[in-house]
């Protein structure tokens, strides 16, 4: 295993959070109520903060490789364009209504839940201490989005309604989440990584519970959207980079 690979993971999973992070923090001040609009800005903060974790940790190996030019956990998220970005398509997705972005956040939740449970027995200390911080907050996650599914889900007709769009529309994203990327498999072999692959079966088991119990169907395995791992992307993600990235492009080197 080589830096380059670890590098690789880590912004995958740093992008991961950033982007999602950002699309939740669109709901700061907009909220249904005060308490969730609090709820969603606080998990958007949490989200930054792991993403930090891992672009602080890539950057570090990264600036080994080009000592003439260091590169820093600014420069990974601001300095970046949209092809060497490597979040989760379900990430960059638009928040849409307050559905919507309960779902995705639910539907990420589980993931993380399994995949930093699992990273915690990585061989790289510091990927294994990032998971263990990150799996106290993402458990926070988990259980404050399931209860908001379970509550639109079986809710009013109107909130049911919105829930189960949220659900046709969210869904063929999901699949991307369990496609292992040649340098997760190989992380995975050398006991560094997960492979997502694995963590299919609890998955499905999780969601579907909170799904029925939401008086909603579990959708049927079908075709999913991929490409976020390859830096191919929805027209979505330009616009939010567009967005993040203004400040730093416009006035470079620019520190608060």
């Amino acid at each position: 295993m080589g830096d380059n690979s670890l590098t690789d993971y880590l912004l995958h999973l740093a992008d991961t959070s950033l982007i999602l992070g950002h699309r939740n923090s669109e709901w700061c001040g907009h909220g249904p109520v005060l308490e969730q609009d609090i709820a969603i800005t606080n998990i958007s903060l949490d989200l930054i903060g792991q993403a930090r974790n891992f672009y602080q940790y890539a950057a570090k190996l990264m600036s080994k490789q080009t000592p003439d030019r260091p590169v820093t956990e600014d420069t990974l998220a601001y300095l970046r364009d949209v092809r060497e970005f490597r979040n989760l398509l379900l990430a960059e997705l638009p928040k849409g209504d307050w559905a919507q972005t309960i779902l995705r956040q639910f539907f990420v939740s589980a993931f993380q839940s399994l995949l930093f449970t699992e990273m915690q027995k990585s061989k790289d200390l510091q990927l294994s201490a990032i998971a263990t911080k990150s799996l106290k907050e993402v458990i926070y996650h988990l259980r404050w989005s399931s209860e908001w599914v379970i509550r639109l889900g079986d809710g009013t007709e109107e909130s049911h309604k919105r829930i189960v769009n949220a659900l046709e529309y969210l869904w063929p994203f999901t699949g991307e989440l369990f496609m292992p990327s040649d340098v997760e498999l190989e992380l995975a072999e050398g006991g560094t990584g997960v492979d997502p692959s694995r963590l299919k079966t609890d998955w499905n088991e999780r969601v579907s519970a909170v799904l029925t119990e939401a008086t909603l169907q579990v959708p049927e395995e079908g075709w999913h959207q991929s490409g976020g791992k390859k830096g191919i992307h929805t027209e979505h993600l330009g616009y939010i980079l567009a967005e993040l990235q203004f400040m730093q492009r416009a006035y470079p080197g620019n520190e608060w």
